[in-house]
């Protein structure tokens, strides 16, 4: 066995700040393969932490006196900052990793470098799955990470190692990147959603496979919090451009309609 498939394979301490469905949904696969995990939130989910052999502390600094690996926030994308700025790093026993899963990167990758001290590692990743697309398994779901700032290799690579061995497709690649692809492939998707959604669509005794898919992909999406989709759009400096490109290919289709509603006239 290589150094670094060994490596991926031993325990780490990992905790949680934020520990939502997303969270949850994360940390049941981490304490199967082992790795101690805690977690502190707003919300008070000590007996469901209980039931999953987690450790949770309502209180950030009895959380942070917990000897950690890994610090991973799964907080919403427009409380990052503000969530960032309440936690007390001087708790800290070490240096540690520090990793996120927020749905854009270059926004996390800005706000951990300004504040975390230097001698703190970062880790931007982003598991392009959820709890529904994700409750069979990980296998070959792309799994999108940048090594904005490592140091200890060691920790970085257990932690990495975590959605490897689920089967995760590992995509190593910029946060610049990441949100570039993004703003198309998820945040077009979303707004889609969104806007079926505003117009009520639903089944009908007549469907067609392709209105199906609409139904399905409205029904799917929108169940995702509006804080969520606007936070896409916030922190995603090239959200706005697909924003401006579909609304001006709506009105090219449209032009295009009338136009030929006219010629056949």
């Amino acid at each position: 066995m290589s150094s670094s498939s060994s490596s991926s394979t031993k325990t780490l301490s990992i905790g949680i700040i934020g520990f939502g469905t997303f969270a949850q949904f994360l940390a049941k696969r981490m304490v199967n393969q082992g790795h101690t995990l805690s977690a502190t939130s707003r919300s008070d989910y000590s007996n469901l932490s209980s039931q999953l052999g987690i450790k949770f502390f309502r209180e950030m600094e009895n959380f942070m006196d917990e000897d950690h690996d890994v610090i991973l926030i799964c907080t919403s994308i427009l409380s990052l900052s503000e969530v960032l700025k309440s936690v007390p790093i001087h708790r800290l026993k070490k240096p540690t990793l520090f990793s996120e899963v927020l749905s854009v990167k270059e926004h996390p990758k800005e706000v951990l470098l300004e504040l975390l001290p230097e001698d703190f590692d970062v880790l931007c990743t982003h598991p392009m799955f959820g709890h529904v697309s994700g409750k069979n398994g990980w296998k070959d779901l792309p799994f999108v990470y940048d090594k904005v700032r490592i140091r200890n290799e060691d920790i970085c690579s257990r932690f990495l190692g975590i959605f490897q061995n689920e089967g995760c497709r590992m995509v190593e690649m910029s946060c610049e990147e990441h949100d570039k692809l993004a703003a198309r492939s998820q945040f077009l998707t979303h707004t889609v959603a969104r806007v079926l959604s505003e117009m009520e669509i639903e089944s009908t005794t007549m469907d067609t496979k392709g209105f199906q898919n609409l139904v399905q992909l409205k029904e799917t999406l929108v169940t995702d919090s509006f804080d969520l989709y606007s936070g896409l759009f916030v922190h995603n400096r090239f959200a706005k451009q697909e924003l401006k490109n579909l609304e001006l290919a709506l009105e090219t289709v449209k032009q295009k309609l009338l136009t030929t509603m006219d010629d056949t006239l």
